[in-house]
């Protein structure tokens, strides 16, 4: 069997999805094999008499499923023999952590195994966010975006297809209901999580939330918002500092941690000055991990998201297509730090 395509001019099924299913056909025979060329449009116009857009159709969505690759210049090549892929989906998250890979191994086995995923990492930096998503359009049937900024990203995302789009994550007050967007209200969440903590919180002089600017840690506005109107309504004292320090650690106080190896040191700190945690200071963290669950004695309390159940529905968007707002809720799980 050649490499020049064919098509039945007569038959009913579209003349795109005959060209889809004879290069398929071509790559699984051995036909075809990774990084060969595929015939030019111009030569199937001439051979087949196929109308241009009927070519590129087929291309396209061959490219959209990860078989097939555009050169500039050059022409289409298979990039993948991988044809069993019905959907060939494009990741982008801020960066991998202990509940992030919850997160990203619960959205993958809800996607299933006839989807390939590639995943990308953009670190906070606007400019690789931008240049990661815009160089991909095109080439993705799907695309799950974490756009995990403080400032208003809309103009990028947007230009994806809203059909062919999932925020997670983290919302975009931009979009409206016509965008599938799963993400954390994250004031919403610290509120509520430190209102469910308040009678545990009432033995403490007040509250110190550590950034940790020096690690690069990324801190939705809304959990800072959120931080602020608990203070504030229930009258505690509240700090906001850029990173943990062990002078700042005094007794009869608490302190909300991000970071894992934060939390490692503030322990460490508070060994060192002979106080006994849950009782002298209390210790709060956001996101639950598995290394939360045993540090100290009794665990770190800790306000979090559900990842597993996270990804779950994301991956059921994905496939249903489903559009609109959905708030993923958190919940406070109580350990002996606080």
């Amino acid at each position: 069997m050649g490499k020049s395509l064919q098509i039945e001019p007569n038959a009913q099924k579209p003349k795109y999805q005959q060209l889809i299913e004879d290069i398929i056909e071509k790559i699984q025979s051995g036909a075809l094999q990774r990084g060969d060329q595929l015939p030019t449009i111009n030569e199937i116009t001439n051979s087949l008499g196929v109308a241009r857009m009927t070519i590129i159709r087929a291309y396209e969505e061959l490219r959209e499923r990860g078989i097939v690759a555009a050169q500039h210049g050059k022409g289409y090549f298979v990039a993948s023999t991988d044809v069993q892929t019905t959907m060939h989906i494009f990741v982008l998250f801020d960066a991998m952590n202990p509940y992030k890979e919850v997160l990203f191994h619960s959205l993958k086995e809800a996607l299933g195994d006839n989807v390939s995923i590639n995943l990308f990492f953009h670190y906070h930096d606007l400019k690789v966010f931008e240049n990661v998503l815009i160089n991909n359009i095109g080439n993705y049937n799907f695309y799950i975006v974490m756009p995990h900024f403080n400032e208003d990203v809309s103009d990028i995302v947007g230009q994806i297809p809203k059909e062919k789009l999932l925020i997670l994550d983290i919302d975009i007050d931009k979009f409206d209901d016509e965008y599938a967007i799963l993400y954390q209200d994250f004031e919403r969440n610290i509120f509520e999580g430190l209102q469910e903590a308040l009678p545990l919180l009432e033995k403490y002089k007040g509250i110190t939330l550590f950034l940790s600017k020096n690690h690069f840690q990324y801190t939705p506005n809304g959990i800072l918002t959120g931080f602020k109107k608990f203070c504030t309504t229930y009258n505690i004292q509240a700090k906001i500092v850029d990173n943990l320090e062990i002078d700042i650690i005094e007794k009869g106080y608490a302190y909300i941690l991000f970071l894992e190896n934060d939390i490692i040191r503030f322990i460490n700190y508070v060994n060192k000055k002979g106080f006994k945690l849950g009782s002298d200071v209390g210790l709060l963290s956001y996101d639950d991990t598995p290394i939360k669950q045993i540090l100290s004695e009794d665990g770190i309390t800790t306000i979090s998201n559900d990842f597993n159940k996270m990804g779950k529905l994301a991956g059921r968007m994905v496939h249903n297509r489903q559009k609109g707002k959905i708030a993923s809720p958190s919940s406070l799980i109580i350990r002996g730090s606080l």
